[in-house]
């Protein structure tokens, strides 16, 4: 019984110790991006290229879920203002009825961004593989990301601490939650992040390289 029960102290305090852990982590990833955010187009750096992470274009209720929606509404008035000439949307394919570059793609669209100036990546499947493969897939060395605080704060410490120049541009976030999910996972991708850094993960998948400007959108 003391066994069990000295069993049972020792699991409850490391997983306290990791939510600790986790949470120290995402805080230390939001100080050290904060120079480097803005939701002000005329702050940010002009570049060629902005990179739009992707989300999932449904919401846990059913209808269109507002991380998404909020993100292109930012990544198409980052376009409008002329500091970027291309945006590049990095999502999820790995299912054939499942798009969300496409999805991203189309709501660009709706919003007035030409699709010539879209690029999607179908390989984006997580944070880290989109800003890898932004850089050695699309060849941009520098990019703006455009994402909520939240996620921006990851995206721009994996890009940096990787050799990349980033910078982020802030999308609405959500006012009202309606995912714990989402909420909470941003605390152990933090953690992720790190370990990602740390150990050098390769992307999940590769590619033909892609010249951004020179080889049509697709």
């Amino acid at each position: 019984m003391r066994l069990i029960l000295f069993v049972l102290l020792a699991l409850g305090g490391a997983a306290l110790l990791l939510a600790l852990l986790a949470w120290a982590a995402e805080r230390r990833l939001d100080r050290l991006a904060a120079p480097y955010i803005t939701d002000d187009p005329a702050r940010l750096p002009a570049m060629d290229v902005a990179l739009v992470p992707g989300a999932a274009p449904i919401g846990p209720e059913g209808g269109p879920n507002r991380y998404f929606e909020y993100r292109l509404d930012a990544a198409a008035a980052l376009w409008k203002s002329g500091k970027v000439k291309y945006l590049l949307v990095s999502g999820d394919n790995r299912r054939p009825d499942y798009d969300e570059p496409t999805a991203m793609r189309d709501g660009l669209v709706k919003r007035g961004v030409p699709a010539a100036a879209i690029y999607r990546d179908f390989a984006g499947v997580r944070t880290w593989d989109s800003m890898q493969r932004a850089r050695q897939v699309f060849g941009q060395a520098r990019v703006i990301v455009v994402s909520q605080r939240f996620h921006l704060a990851r995206a721009l410490f994996l890009a940096r601490e990787s050799g990349q120049e980033a910078w982020g541009f802030e999308a609405r976030d959500v006012a009202r939650v309606y995912s714990l999910l989402t909420e909470l996972r941003r605390y152990p991708s933090a953690l992720r992040a790190y370990w990602d850094v740390w150990v050098g993960t390769p992307p999940h998948h590769g590619g033909r390289p892609v010249t951004i400007g020179v080889d049509p959108a697709n």
